[in-house]
Order: C-alpha cells, then sequence, then structure tokens
C-alpha cells in the first residue's frame, strides 16, 4: 500500500502513516526556525519604531496590537485556505503576506507615514497567524498518544529563530545604515527575508499534505463503514461545538487568557525598561530570554501534558503567569528582575497554548476540529489585540505595576471554567457507572 494519501487515494500504511508524519513535523520544525528568525527581533523594535513615529507613549502600544490583530484577521481566512486546499497552500500563503507587510513597514518608516506602519503591522500579522497554525499541522496525523509531543515540538522550533533574532538587531542595525535606512529597521528586513525562506520551504517540501492526507484516509475508512460523506462544516458548525463541549470550552478561553496576558505585559516592557534608561541591547536581551521561555520548553510542556493530563498543566500554566506578573509588576527599575518576569511570562504562555491547543484537538470529534481551531486562533489574537491596545493607556495612566495586576486579572475565567469542567466530567463518570 502506498505510503501516501490524497483525495481519492490509497490508504495508508501504519508504517507509512509514520513515515509521514515525521517528515511534516521536520518540514515544520525547519519552516518555523527560518520563518521566526525575525520576530523576536520585531517585537523589540516595534514598539520603538512606532514610538518614533507617533510621538506617543500610547500609541507606541499599537505596533504590537496591529501585529496581533492582523493574526487575528488572517487566522480564518488562512485556515479556510487549508480546509479547502490543504496545510501546504495555507501556511505558504501566510508567510507570504507577512513578507508583504515587512515591506511596507520599511516603506512607511522611511516615508515617516504612521497610519501606513500600521498598515504593514497587520499584514506581519499574518505571519504570526501562519507560525501558530503550524502547530495545528503537526496534529493531523499524530496519534492521540503522541499529539501533545508532536505540537509541542513545532513550538519548540520556533526558539531558535526567535530567541537568535533580537540578538541580531544590533548587526542587521548595520546592514540597514549601510542601505542608508535606520537601524531600526534591520529587524524588519530580517523579518522579511524569514517569512520568505519560510514560505519557500512550506511550497517546496510540505508534500503530502499532511491534512489532505488525514482528510482522505478519514474519507476511506468512512467509506469502508459504508457511511456517507459527510458535508463540509461551518464556523457556526465549530463554536456550536464547542458551546456543547465543557473542556473545549475551557482549552479556547485558556488559550485566550494565557495569550492575552503575555501579550498586555510584553508589549509595554521594552517602553518601560527605555525610560528607565535600558541599553537597546539590553532591551533585546531580555525580549529575546522571554521569547526563550515561550518556546524552549513547549517540548517539556507537551510531554507534561500528555503524562499528567491537559487540565493540570493549563492551571499550572496560569499559576506561573501571575508569578510573572507578580515578579514583573514589583521590578521597578530592576533589570533583572524584569528579565525574570518575562521568563515566566513566556513559560505561563507555552503551558497555555501546548495544553489548551491539545485538549482541544481531542475534545472535538476530526471534522469539526479545523473551524475551531481557527476560532480558537482568531479569539486568542483578538484578546491580544485588544490588551495590547489597552497596554500603552494602562501604562500611561497606572504605571508599570497596574499594566500587571490590570493583566492577571484575565487568568480568573480559565480558574471558573475548570471547576465547570471537572464538575461536568465527574457527573458524567457518576452517570456511567449508575447505568
Amino acid at each position: 500500500m502506498s505510503t501516501r494519501t490524497t483525495r481519492g487515494g490509497n490508504a495508508l500504511t501504519e508504517a507509512g502513516r509514520t513515515r509521514l508524519q515525521r517528515r511534516t513535523v521536520l518540514v515544520l520544525m525547519v519552516a518555523q526556525v527560518v520563518g521566526g528568525i525575525g520576530m523576536g527581533a520585531m517585537l523589540a523594535v516595534g514598539a520603538l519604531i512606532a514610538l518614533d513615529l507617533s510621538g506617543s507613549d500610547t500609541w507606541s502600544g499599537m505596533a504590537t496590537t496591529m501585529i496581533t490583530l492582523g493574526a487575528a484577521v488572517f487566522a480564518l481566512p488562512l485556515a479556510a485556505t487549508a480546509a479547502r486546499r490543504g496545510r501546504r497552500p495555507g501556511l505558504a500563503l501566510g508567510w507570504l503576506l507577512g513578507a508583504l507587510g515587512g515591506t511596507v513597514v520599511i516603506a512607511a518608516t522611511v516615508w515617516e507615514l504612521f497610519v501606513l506602519f500600521l498598515a504593514g503591522m497587520v499584514l506581519i500579522g499574518a505571519g504570526t497567524a501562519t507560525n501558530l497554525q503550524a502547530r495545528h499541522a503537526a496534529a493531523d496525523l499524530a496519534t492521540e498518544r503522541t499529539r501533545g509531543r508532536d505540537l509541542s515540538i513545532v513550538v519548540w522550533a520556533t526558539t531558535v529563530g526567535a530567541v537568535v533574532g533580537p540578538n541580531l538587531i544590533g548587526p542587521t542595525g548595520g546592514l540597514a545604515e549601510s542601505l542608508g535606512l535606520t537601524d531600526l529597521l534591520g529587524p524588519v528586513l530580517l523579518t522579511t527575508a524569514g517569512f520568505l525562506g519560510g514560505a519557500a520551504l512550506i511550497g517546496a517540501l510540505l508534500r503530502p499534505d499532511p491534512l489532505l492526507a488525514a482528510t482522505a484516509e478519514a474519507e476511506r475508512v468512512e467509506r469502508d463503514r459504508g457511511g456517507a460523506p459527510k458535508a463540509k462544516l461551518t464556523l457556526a458548525d465549530g463554536l456550536r461545538a464547542i458551546g456543547r463541549s465543557p473542556s473545549a470550552l475551557l482549552a479556547v478561553v485558556g488559550i485566550v487568557a494565557s495569550h492575552t496576558v503575555m501579550v498586555a505585559v510584553m508589549t509595554m516592557t521594552p517602553v518601560h525598561m527605555s525610560h528607565h534608561g535600558s541599553a537597546l541591547t539590553v532591551i533585546g536581551l531580555t525580549i529575546s530570554l522571554h521569547i526563550a521561555g515561550m518556546y524552549a520548553f513547549s517540548p517539556i510542556v507537551g510531554w507534561l501534558a500528555d503524562r499528567f493530563g491537559r487540565v493540570p498543566v493549563l492551571l499550572a500554566g496560569q499559576v506561573v503567569l501571575l508569578a510573572a506578573t507578580a515578579v514583573s509588576g514589583t521590578a521597578g527599575h530592576d533589570e533583572a528582575l524584569v528579565t525574570t518576569g518575562l521568563v515566566l511570562l513566556g513559560l505561563g504562555w507555552s503551558f497555555g497554548l501546548v495544553s489548551g491547543s491539545t485538549l482541544l484537538a481531542e475534545s472535538l470529534s476530526a471534522e469539526v476540529r479545523p473551524r475551531a481551531q481557527g476560532f480558537s486562533d482568531l479569539a486568542m489574537n483578538l484578546g491580544g489585540a485588544a490588551s495590547g491596545a489597552l497596554s500603552g493607556v494602562v501604562l500611561a495612566t497606572a504605571g508599570f505595576g497596574g499594566l500587571n495586576v490590570f493583566a492577571a486579572l484575565f487568568t480568573v475565567p480559565v480558574f471558573v471554567l475548570a471547576v465547570r469542567a471537572l464538575l461536568s466530567r465527574g457527573r458524567a463518570e457518576r452517570d456511567l457507572r449508575a447505568g
């Protein structure tokens, strides 16, 4: 039997499925490294470029906000492209849109057009959406036993590029100056090149397409059982499925809350440190370590989620986020404490994203899963965009400590829904025993 499965093609053997999954994860990992290499640097300097163009602390927060908003705007279209044509076209399109955004940002900075700069950052958000959706591609052919591990490995792959990126602010700044550009555009050049590289790798190497292979295999199994082909499900079907499942709802809210807390604090950290006289290299190192916290330990988080359960790891992530806001909020001028808080912030985000994404995948049937995943990515980025937009205002009015208190409040719904999900599971188990 063939080790490749396309629509209407042959069935995958178990060995063939394993080989295809390994190849898929490897290609996704390499693309994540290349595509993500500039994003850490972009996050470090985006707020500073916005500050230069707008002259306002409040508006400086719009840089990260626009990236996050762009990720939200493109989440559903990219997911729809994947649902219709496969993961490969969806991911490649996202990287290309991100590269277009980098070009727009460079032009806007040269021409000193703040509105055009914001539009470019929205397009860069398509690259962020692609970076996030790659984790779903890793789960298409994964088994229940390894889904958390495979998903987390692809999340981890972003570590290399994202951590290296902020430390290239100096060298890329010199490159930008040699081209007659401001040094802050160096990371933007790097981001643009990385997005183009990611698109090329996905387009050339993500074959066979994992989503098409998984879909064809599911259709074959359904035909063997004598069932009729299932109609294509809509976003509304995905929303109804989430609403009916307490664990799926908890997963979505956990992902959204973790991302919202992270974006709110991270967005204003470069501005806060700049106000207290921190050098650009120190700011870059802080963001680099923060991103390391987000990605570097994700395989361990995936193992913990597979070993001890998705919900305990999700709740542990909320506790880590609370610790992060406590450390950052009380750090004052201490650069070491600010950096420690940012590392914890990234680690809490990793716990929430990996465990929440795995919980969502296993809480819903395969046919509704892609639509629900698209909505989850949309919601998490809208939450991040809203908190990023408000973060500048909160910083200006309540200071960095007040901003951390504001961010910490978003963990509360996760604990509430976790209790609801556990009670629902307990009732179901009692009913099963009683029956």
